[in-house]
């Protein structure tokens, strides 16, 4: 009897397990493509899908120290004061707990802010949180690398 119940147990945890790593693996991909969304959103801003995709409590932090909200932030993109020729995104890593994502990665871009080209190498915290089954940037924080 003990042997069964020890057996039970010893799969339940196993079920237990294997559906937390499917669904995290799940969550996974739903964060990266969300991240990938953003990127390319940032090269070609579109407003309402700026909008929609980050969360009305959004805090924008530059490597600057400049917070913008969310009005700001995509004021910013789509006026062209902040403008991304180029975007590339390595050393991503995503970590998800319940409804929130932390991803951190390495951002190299082109930039043309105020038509004056430059060049940014950031280290960048993105945060994540899942509202009504959408992933939504809930806030951003970069410095100089």
């Amino acid at each position: 009897m003990k042997l069964i119940v020890l057996t039970l147990v010893v799969f339940c945890s196993l079920v237990a397990v294997t559906t937390n790593s499917v669904a995290q693996s799940k969550d996974q991909t739903a964060v990266s493509q969300a991240v990938e969304h953003l990127r390319l959103l940032m090269i070609s801003p579109d407003k309402a899908k700026l909008e929609a995709i980050a969360a009305d409590d959004l805090s924008y932090g530059h490597s600057s120290g400049k917070i913008e909200d969310k009005a700001a932030f995509v004021e910013a993109l789509t006026s062209g004061t902040s403008d991304f020729v180029s975007i590339e995104l390595v050393d991503q890593t995503i970590t998800v707990v319940d409804n929130t994502a932390l991803v951190r990665h390495k951002l190299m871009g082109e930039t043309l802010d105020k038509g004056k080209p430059g060049q940014v190498k950031l280290s960048v915290l993105l945060v994540w949180i899942k509202q009504k089954g959408n992933w939504k940037l809930l806030a951003r924080q970069a410095v100089k690398i």
